[in-house]
């Protein structure tokens, strides 16, 4: 593994690769993780990757983890998210890969690829809505499956106002144990994420809110389903049988971007890589084959 920092948006970008470089008609992964502002760290099991001939490239979007930027809330927005791949792109000689995203990470994969830039192979979509009105609907569905005491604590503290209670923290987890990652306990990379997260919550203040279910930010009325179809990258989409990113907005992302693959992952949530990394390795790196073999 490598890692450096590039200078970008006022700050200093860091990223780290695993692997030399690629095989002949092998093409690098570029990560891009969730949130937005949850650290890179979760995606650690993708590394593994690298074994298939390709380096694997993570890293920390300007105003979180290695890459923590305090500024002013406006500064954090999708058009300023879109910029920085293409920085760490022309950084890294990235002249053809494919692009990997992981929830909001997909959000922005596909914000990205609506730009049409020249050398991009492929995506690969996990848990990505391509609405965020649905994602809220969907996230409060499942609340309401929540049991009945976890449901009353959040009503109560939500009323109150009072959302930093450890009580409050409590029942959200509930919702996150069930619906983001079903690993008990969470494994290291998990925890540092969200110790990450909690350290430097202001890009996800700004444009998500309190929590899953709780969206407040600039994100809350975010909606491509009208532009999936200019979508025209080969896609593979990848969802888990207990995710927050529920059939409905699987089946819709589906649907929308034209000749796109499902893969539903039966003992996942949130991170299918995970929750099942051994199947998601091979689940990825087939498709990432099939693209490079045309």
């Amino acid at each position: 593994m490598t890692e450096g920092r590039i200078a970008f948006g006022g700050g200093q970008t860091w990223y780290e690769v695993v692997g030399d470089g690629e095989e002949p008609g092998k093409l690098a992964l570029l990560c891009l993780h969730g949130g937005p502002g949850a650290p890179h760290d979760y995606l650690e099991p993708l590394g593994a990757l690298a074994d298939t001939g390709r380096r694997v490239v993570f890293y920390d979007q300007i105003g979180c983890g290695k890459s923590w930027l305090e500024a002013d809330p406006s500064k954090w927005t999708v058009e300023l998210f879109v910029e920085e791949v293409g920085a760490v792109r022309d950084a890294l000689g990235l002249d053809r890969l494919h692009l990997f995203g992981s929830s909001w990470g997909g959000m922005l994969a596909m914000e990205y690829a609506l730009t049409r830039p020249p050398g991009l192979a492929s995506l690969v979509l996990s848990s990505s809505p391509a609405s965020i009105p649905v994602w809220a609907d969907e996230a409060n569905r499942l609340r309401s499956e929540l049991p009945a005491d976890v449901q009353r604590a959040l009503d109560e503290y939500e009323a109150a106002g009072t959302l930093d209670a450890p009580e409050y923290e409590e029942a959200t987890m509930e919702f996150y144990r069930r619906h983001v990652c079903r690993v008990d306990p969470w494994p290291d990379c998990v925890r540092r994420t969200f110790s990450g997260l909690a350290e430097h919550p202001d890009v996800y203040l700004t444009m998500q809110g309190p929590n899953e279910f709780v969206i407040t930010g600039t994100l809350k009325d975010w909606d491509i389903t009208d532009r999936l179809g200019e979508i025209t990258v080969p896609t593979l989409i990848t969802a888990g049988r207990h995710d927050e990113f529920t059939p409905r907005q699987a089946e819709a992302l589906h649907r929308g971007i034209p000749r796109s693959e499902l893969v539903t992952f039966e003992d996942s949530s949130h991170m299918q890589f995970v929750e099942e990394p051994e199947r998601y390795h091979e689940v990825v790196a087939g498709f990432l084959g099939r693209v490079e073999r045309g």
